[in-house]
């Protein structure tokens, strides 16, 4: 998927398309429609990495069985 933004929305943002990535992985994971491991995924960075910036920011961890699961096929995979 492709988001294009018009330059006078973004204009004084400082926003880079990995911070908005990153901005939209945290805002799907905090809203539970996306796992860690598939938020982290579309921020491009480790998990371990990804919680950090969750805890920079204060933004509690949820993770139950179904997201294991998920994270377990996602290892199996790699």
């Amino acid at each position: 998927m492709q988001i294009a933004l018009p330059d006078e929305m973004v204009e004084g943002l400082d926003l880079t398309p990995e911070r908005a990535c990153l901005d939209l992985a945290i805002g799907l994971y905090a809203e539970q429609k996306v796992t860690l491991g598939r938020a982290a995924k579309l921020a491009g960075m480790a998990q371990s990495a990804f919680l950090k910036k969750l805890g920079e920011l204060r933004i509690p961890m949820h993770y139950d069985l179904p997201e294991l699961e998920e994270d377990l096929l996602m290892v199996r995979d790699a």
